[in-house]
């Protein structure tokens, strides 16, 4: 009986950290600082196609050191199968540093001396594994090395075997292949009839062959394009697509004809050019998304000059590249702004359709008080950060390393349990307002222009809360517009997710219609928070007009969750089970009601720090069986 196929596509081949140069329009010697990626063209593709929906895989092997275990944890965050994974206990995972120095010039250093995907063996390729798929695709590095080769060449005649689409990208590099020195990383093309022989050696294995004219040139073994797609051709039966930059691509399934302009092609689309380092990866995820949906040949080339338009006018390779919802977008409106990372509509499409993980389901202990906690009798600075370790233990015993939980902890009296959250699986949100400020205030540490942010994991949670209402004077809206704004942008620029907490009851009467107004406000100024942190409305109405105030915004927001206010038990059941109704609503952010007796005791010196913890886990469980309560009963 056949394998089901469960799987769209496995790559096979490099995989690396790419260290991207943040400063563009210098030398790759004047950068100061770098962004971390994943890389490598079949890492690269496996996390593209993975963002336009098919299931992909990738095989390969990392270092059993960090640099590994960030491209595992990256590529499960992207949604692709990791099982072809292996960790190789020797080698270092490969790394690359890469730069924009202008249009033309793109400089990068390939750190791969025996590095970690290198080491791939035949001994890597389990047959059940390759039958899973549809389709898999090789890149031509790794037929640069015998073991590497044996390794692709025995996954090609598996996939075969088992009934599986083949294809190959080029990806010619060089000094990949020993051509050229480490300096020369940008190369792009170096004769040489030792590869073009190799290659030749493998083409009559793919279904489909992909490439720029330069790689069909090494594949062809002639710098006549035209000649060059013969000689392929002459050895191989497969769909040839050549790259021909501004001009598109196209398509040759048959005889290769007189002029290049003769095969299929698709639209392609002005835009500036930013970057084109990991274009090609771009291209080939949507040139693959169209040929394994059965697209003709201009619809499959159309989904990858456009994924490859992303690629080309964003920083990064993978963080380019777009989702199914995004290439919908994009393919419907067309360009309205030539440099796409400038373009507001389609990055907050981009930044809210690939953001990771699941969090349908949020139970957040927040402590992240300051104010209050400091107003108990006995409490100390130092004191209030062993009482907030304490928070933490709390929740980590509640979460029990089960999914749907989190806390929201600040970092200036609670530092060593924020530490100390890092890698639990808790959600961790952090405060930056100033406790109790109206016009709002940040803290100290973040600074005047909110530099502090460069510091934070990019797993932190940026949480602000601001003390907001229609009614509010001209001169307290805009200055705290102004606020939320700028900490919005500073946010994005530092690739970090947003809660903003607005609370209209603490300054005027409220109305069914407050918060709506107040949502509606921030949209319109552009705020796009990831989260809205709302108060326990008393009316099923409220509740309807805050939800379709974001829903009508954004449709792709985190969504909401419920603030305590220091409320009895009692009322916040009741006030989860009319934002259970909504599934907007996916949980709640609760402090007081779970620490504030634990606190004032503990902190009195009347109970030791176990009986503490042990309140809280009571309260804090409780609370979470309420919400999950609700929300079965909102569902019924």
């Amino acid at each position: 009986m056949p394998t089901p196929k469960s799987l769209d596509v496995i790559t096979i081949g490099r995989s690396s950290v790419d260290l991207y140069g943040a400063q563009v329009g210098g030398r790759l010697e004047d950068m100061g600082s770098f962004q971390k990626y994943i890389g490598g063209s079949p890492t690269n593709m496996a996390a593209g196609t993975a963002r336009l929906g098919l299931k992909s895989a990738l095989i390969t092997r990392v270092g059993d050191e960090h640099m590994g275990r960030f491209i595992r944890e990256e590529l499960a965050r992207e949604g692709v199968d990791v099982r072809g994974v292996r960790t190789d206990p020797e080698r270092l995972t490969a790394l690359v540093l890469l730069g924009i120095r202008d249009q033309h010039q793109f400089p990068l250093i390939f750190y791969r001396e025996n590095c970690a995907d290198m080491g791939l063996s035949e001994d890597d390729i389990d047959e059940g594994f390759i039958a899973e798929a549809r389709s898999v695709v090789a890149t031509g590095t790794h037929l640069s090395h015998p073991r590497t080769e044996a390794a692709v060449l025995k996954a090609l005649t598996l996939a075969r075997k088992h009934g599986a689409q083949t294809a190959l990208d080029i990806d010619y590099r060089p000094n990949l292949w020993g051509l050229a020195g480490h300096g020369a990383g940008e190369s792009r093309f170096i004769e040489s009839a030792a590869v073009t022989a190799k290659l030749q050696s493998t083409l009559h294995l793919f279904d489909l062959i992909v490439g720029t004219e330069e790689e069909f040139h090494i594949a062809g073994g002639s710098t006549d394009t035209i000649a060059a797609l013969r000689a392929v051709r002459a050895v191989s039966g497969a769909t040839l697509v050549c790259k021909r930059g501004p001009m598109g691509a196209g398509a040759f399934t048959g005889a290769i004809p007189d002029s290049l302009d003769e095969g299929e092609s698709g639209p392609g689309f002005p835009i500036e050019v930013f970057n084109v380092l990991g274009a090609g990866d771009g291209f080939m995820s949507g040139l693959l998304k169209g040929w394994l949906d059965g697209e003709p040949w201009p619809v499959a080339l159309k989904y990858a000059n456009a994924c490859g338009a992303f690629a080309v006018s964003r920083h990064g390779c993978t963080p380019a590249y777009p989702s199914w919802e995004e290439l919908q977008f994009f393919l419907n409106r067309g360009v309205v702004e030539r440099a796409l990372r400038k373009d507001r509509a389609l990055e907050q499409i981009h930044w809210s359709t690939n953001r990771h993980g699941d969090l349908s389901t949020m139970r957040v202990f927040a402590f992240d008080h300051r104010m209050q906690l400091e107003q108990m009798e006995g409490a100390t600075p130092d004191r209030i950060g062993a009482f907030k370790q304490l928070c933490l233990d709390a929740a980590l015993k509640v979460a029990d390393g089960k999914p749907g939980h989190g806390i929201l902890c600040d970092s200036r009296l609670g530092r060593d349990a924020l530490y100390r959250a890092a890698g639990t699986g808790l959600w961790i949100g952090r405060p930056v307002e100033w406790p109790g400020s109206r016009p709002l205030t940040l803290e100290p540490e973040l600074g005047p222009d909110l530099g502090g942010l460069q510091e934070w994991p990019l797993s932190h949670v940026v949480k602000v809360l601001c003390f907001y209402h229609p009614a509010d004077d001209a001169a307290t809206k805009a200055a705290q517009e102004e606020t939320v704004l700028r900490l919005f942008h500073a946010c994005r620029r530092n690739r970090l997710e947003m809660l903003l907490e607005i609370i209209p009851s603490k300054v005027a009467p409220v109305t069914d219609e407050t918060s709506a107004e107040v949502i509606r406000r921030f949209y319109a100024l552009g705020v796009y928070p990831d989260w809205w942190k709302l108060e326990p409305f008393t009316s099923d109405a409220a509740w309807t007009k805050a939800c379709a105030a974001i829903a009508e915004n954004d449709p792709h927001v985190r969504g909401v969750v419920v603030l305590g206010l220091d409320a009895a038990e009692a009322d916040l059941a009741a006030s989860f089970r009319l934002a259970a109704r909504q599934p907007l609503v996916k949980g709640f952010a609760v402090g007081r009601t779970i620490f504030a007796d634990a606190a004032r005791a503990w902190f009195r010196g009347e109970i030791t720090d176990g009986a503490a913890v042990a309140i809280m886990v009571e309260k804090y469980a409780r609370l979470c069986a309420i919400w999950d309560a609700s929300r079965e009963g909102g569902k019924s």
